[in-house]
């Protein structure tokens, strides 16, 4: 990434903020994502940071971020009505437990899904198979719990998680991250964030089935925290 790039008329930059709303997320994930390089961004002379349009759409189209109020129908007001009752009959206790996989092994992933299906609908499992993935997906919408493995093409586990860790978001999400590595090895790799419970080998897709229901069996998960 450049230090400082020229700005004329036909450069077609955006602001942060821009890209912001265009994607629909925070500013503050988009400038995370700056820093990971999701989003190709340089400084103008004054130091303000911009990033090439074409970038940003073409992260809205590849992952369906930034739908827009306009296009969506607009609704009346009592299509408005419906909606919220919906909202209101659906948002209790029972709603599922957001879990986001990750791990560059397909296989293993499906593995997961498939230890997983015995929660029903109390558990919805999404899924990324790279840390850039994997951040764009708690951009749009941070889960509830993130269990990573270690190693993952183009920016391992312990990257991925050191750049969640600068994002506000990170303190209302579980985090587990399995490794085969001791204190030590992660150490000498710059370390696990504080609040990443460690998983140490062997571990197979039940055991993450079974931390996963002692989640839904113990203390409710709430967007404030999570009790150890």
């Amino acid at each position: 990434m450049s230090d400082v790039i020229p700005l004329g008329p036909g450069s077609r930059m955006m602001t942060t903020r821009e890209a912001a709303k265009r994607l629909g997320v925070s500013l503050r994930t988009v400038q995370l994502w700056g820093e990971a390089d999701i989003l190709p961004a340089a400084k103008t002379p004054g130091g303000h940071r911009r990033i090439p349009f074409t970038a940003v759409e073409a992260l809205a189209i590849s992952t369906g971020l930034g739908e827009t109020q306009q296009d969506k129908p607009r609704a009346g007001k009592r299509e408005l009505l419906a909606m919220r009752q919906q909202q209101l009959s659906t948002s209790d206790d029972r709603a599922p437990i957001d879990v986001l996989l990750v791990a560059d092994e397909s296989g293993w992933i499906d593995r997961c899904e498939d230890a997983l299906a015995v929660f029903g609908d109390a558990v919805s499992v999404r899924r990324a198979e790279t840390g850039y993935l994997a951040l764009i997906q708690v951009g749009q919408k941070a889960p509830d719990i993130l269990i990573t493995t270690l190693a993952l093409h183009g920016m391992d586990g312990i990257e991925m998680l050191r750049t969640l860790e600068r994002c506000e978001s990170m303190a209302h999400m579980r985090i587990m991250l399995l490794t085969d590595l001791n204190s030590e090895a992660l150490a000498a790799k710059g370390g696990v964030p504080e609040r990443v419970e460690q998983v140490g080998a062997p571990f197979t897709p039940e055991d993450i089935a079974a931390r996963v229901g002692r989640s839904l069996l113990g203390q409710p998960l709430t967007k404030m925290g999570y009790s150890s």
